[in-house]
């Protein structure tokens, strides 16, 4: 049963109740010395408590995305892939729920395997444009997580397609990669044995362009993030500016980079945001987002991100919302914002 289901939470609901009403129906009735019965009294008493606590923790799971799957949750992830999958032009895409396509398939450049979800917007297979081009957004989850994230818990793609029928934004190909494959994160870099940002700048689009009719050339290309999906939407068009024109950091991890994920200093700091921004010559555009309440993702490390932009060729939005955690809640609200700024910095679709 899954972590992040449904059936799993109601049997959850159901279980606490049960052990509710037989915690009140056996509380008199049970019998032995006194010890053993307030023994059993107060094995019940926990019982209810950790159901009842066991439901509140799924409920925020479910509600963050925090663990995605059982061996998240219990730390089973062990970094290597059991199954490497096929190359990219071999690569078979099935049909999932929400008009979704799923695959997984192996990088030729990164020699990592991972997951990918894509979304095609309706025009993509209307008459009309039978030979129409689209730009591409990836959607990068945060950590830990995955790329179902997007659609259990950040509305996806139900509200994009709200969006685009009310003009605000013009029709994307959503692309949900992977951003740790084999379960080790590295902040979209690239570290000995582990070529995530290869994996993200080069085998992706080279798997999605192989597949799909899609627009050439970082105006063509662009992605949006949450947390450590946010860290990377904004790490990876200053790393890869011939790949990816623009990005959108929605409540990202500090842009400094994080210790925990890249332990040496020298190397932390070199291929952190705030420091690559600083130093580039990328005529790329960043849109940063989070709220004044996030914790975790301080406002103030996105000031300082558009301050080490100003005098580069860098162009940065940066939105607070006044009130919002760390959460899908405040994730969703900022998608018309965030959405509008990458349609304007991306080509429309086009023969």
């Amino acid at each position: 049963m899954s972590l992040t289901g449904m059936p799993f939470f109601v049997t959850l609901i159901a279980f606490t109740v049960l052990c509710v009403i037989g915690t009140l129906l056996l509380w008199s009735r049970l019998r032995g010395p006194q010890p053993l019965r307030w023994l059993l009294r107060l094995l019940m008493i926990g019982l209810c408590q950790l159901t009842a606590i066991s439901v509140v923790a799924t409920w925020i799971n479910n509600d963050y995305g925090l663990y995605a799957s059982w061996n998240d949750l219990l730390g089973n992830n062990s970094g290597v892939v059991a199954m490497p999958g096929p190359p990219a032009k071999r690569a078979k895409f099935t049909h999932g729920g929400a008009g979704l396509l799923d695959t997984y398939f192996r990088g030729r450049h990164s020699k990592l395997s991972g997951q990918v979800k894509v979304w095609l917007p309706p025009q993509y297979t209307q008459t009309g444009h039978r030979h129409t081009r689209f730009p591409v957004v990836l959607l990068l989850h945060g950590v830990p997580g995955g790329p179902a994230s997007w659609v259990e818990h950040g509305g996806m793609p139900q509200d994009f397609e709200s969006l685009m029928n009310a003009g605000t934004t013009h029709p994307f190909i959503l692309v949900m990669p992977v951003v740790d494959p084999g379960g080790i994160d590295t902040d979209c870099t690239d570290q000995p044995n582990r070529k995530v940002a290869t994996w993200m700048a080069r085998d992706v689009p080279e798997l999605i362009s192989h597949t799909f009719r899609t627009l050439p050339g970082p105006r063509g290309w662009s992605l949006m993030g949450f947390s450590t999906g946010g860290f990377c939407a904004a790490r990876l068009p200053l790393a890869y500016p011939k790949v990816f024109g623009s990005g959108a950091a929605l409540n990202p991890d500090p842009l400094t980079g994080d210790k925990s994920v890249i332990p040496n200093p020298v190397v932390r700091l070199r291929t952190s945001p705030t420091y690559m921004v600083a130093h580039s010559n990328a005529g790329v555009s960043i849109f940063l987002a989070t709220s004044a309440q996030d914790r975790l993702s301080p406002p103030y490390y996105l000031q300082q991100f558009a301050k080490a932009a100003a005098g580069t060729r860098v162009q940065t939005q940066v939105v607070v919302l006044p009130t919002g955690g760390h959460n899908y809640n405040t994730w969703t609200r900022l998608y018309p914002a965030a959405f509008a700024f990458l349609s304007r910095h991306t080509n429309a679709p086009k023969p």
